[in-house]
């Protein structure tokens, strides 16, 4: 670690931890985006593919988890806590379906990515899918994962991150 570098959050900051998370959403949208610049010039070559592979293992994996640690554990402690909150986890909610959806779109072509070359609508996908993650995490980052901070307790906080941890540590 250089000098003045924070540590890397973990379960025992389950909101860096959620953060941290969509530092590596954005970074994967943003690849995503690469990998189409790349095609147009090189085709679906090995490096294609190969960052192909790990956004949609990201994406199939990762981002499943962060949805379910929300879902699971965050949104059910504060969706009572106020109109304006349960206002703001319902739009989330919303996201996460809208999301999922542009995913099951979006993950068979990477899934076989010879086939993306084939396909018109890949940068299409990437672009809604890509466009709704980002507005979906400034909406979190804005609106709701301040206000989580200050109304969550140690306590719950300590909860959240042994659910957390507890849900990586499954078989899958």
């Amino acid at each position: 670690m250089f000098p003045g570098q924070q540590p890397a959050p973990d379960f025992n900051d389950p909101l860096g931890l959620l953060q941290a998370c969509h530092q590596r959403m954005l970074g994967f949208c943003d690849l995503l985006e690469k990998i189409i610049a790349h095609i147009k010039e090189h085709g679906v070559d090995d490096e294609a593919k190969q960052s192909i592979k790990k956004v949609h293992r990201y994406f199939s994996s990762a981002a499943r988890l962060h949805h379910m640690d929300e879902e699971q554990d965050l949104f059910p402690l504060l969706i009572g806590s106020s109109l304006k909150m349960a206002t703001i986890i319902h739009s989330l909610k919303q996201d996460h379906k809208g999301i999922d959806a542009h995913w099951e779109k979006l993950a068979p072509l990477l899934a076989r990515p010879a086939s993306i070359e084939e396909t018109p609508e890949f940068e299409q996908r990437v672009s809604t899918f890509c466009t709704s993650y980002r507005q979906h995490i400034k909406t979190e980052e804005e609106a709701f994962l301040p206000i989580a901070q200050h109304m969550l307790s140690t306590e719950q906080l300590q909860r959240i991150g042994k659910s957390m941890r507890e849900r990586r540590e499954q078989p899958r």
